[in-house]
């Protein structure tokens, strides 16, 4: 059964924004495809996430950097079709907005063209700030992300916390109002100390997302499949898993195979 609002009218950017200011919490997960799509939706949540995540989840990578625009917008429009009530962002591929405010203005262009989603999101502060003024200035809601950024794991070299240290703690700081005064409606914290994203959320007027940021933030994000349990490999301290699927599906492709070979299916009823 849901317990999401009876409110069934469409999430906009604007609502998020009236939920931070009435303190009601946001849920955001991921979805890649018309089918977990639809369910998510259904279920209530707020804002759907195609993201990049995808690179790991869906195609095997072991960072995000491979996927490219295409694939992105493939799975965007897959996901869109599905969706009556939550708000889609898309994440904006590594390569296709970094350096060159030109470049990241075609690619948004595109992923909004051609999969009909509400908004994108960037990883980056200062370093990408040209090229979120000149997405926005086209009309596009964009959305930040800042703290650990997947797309920049080569340099980091690890995915251990960030911003601990005051120097890196305090450029997140200006990155996230930088990010807010060039128009971005919201922006997601990620594995980041509690206290520092608490104070983030609190000096921002526009939402905060957290996905290891602690719970004094404005909502918080999971990737759906280490969330339900269809991955296993991924346990950091922030996930909470709700079930496993993994386990279900395995009994259950077990429980087809045993029948397939014992020919009890199909039966008489599961024949023309």
């Amino acid at each position: 059964m849901s317990i999401h609002s009876e409110d069934s009218r469409r999430v906009t950017t604007h609502r998020l924004l009236e939920m931070k200011q009435r303190g009601e919490k946001i849920s955001m997960l991921t979805a890649y495809d018309f089918t977990m799509g639809s369910i998510v939706d259904q279920a209530g949540i707020d804002i759907i996430l195609v993201g990049d995540s995808a690179s790991n989840v869906m195609c095997g990578n072991v960072t995000t950097l491979p996927i490219t625009l295409d694939q992105m917008i493939f799975l965007a429009k897959s996901v869109v079709r599905g969706v009556k009530r939550a708000l889609v962002v898309v994440d904006m591929p590594f390569g296709s907005y970094q350096g060159n405010s030109k470049e990241a203005l075609a690619s948004a262009i595109r992923i909004m063209k051609e999969t009909h989603c509400d908004c994108l999101k960037v990883e980056g502060g200062e370093e990408i700030l040209e090229s979120v003024k000149r997405i926005l200035s086209a009309g596009i809601p964009v959305m930040g992300h800042l703290g650990l950024m997947p797309q920049s794991i080569n340099k980091y070299g690890s995915y251990a916390v960030r911003a601990k240290e005051e120097e890196e703690a305090d450029k997140l700081v200006r990155d996230a109002h930088l990010l807010e005064d060039a128009g971005c409606f919201a922006i997601v914290l990620e594995k980041i100390p509690a206290a520092l994203a608490k104070k983030v959320a609190a000096e921002l007027t526009i939402p905060v997302i957290g996905i290891g940021a602690g719970n004094e933030v404005d909502g918080q994000v999971l990737v759906l499949h280490d969330m339900v349990g269809l991955t296993q490999d991924f346990s950091p301290r922030f996930l909470r898993r709700y079930a496993n699927i993994q386990n279900i599906m395995h009994q259950a492709i077990e429980h087809y195979i045993e029948d397939v070979k014992s020919g009890d299916f199909p039966n008489q009823k599961e024949q023309y």
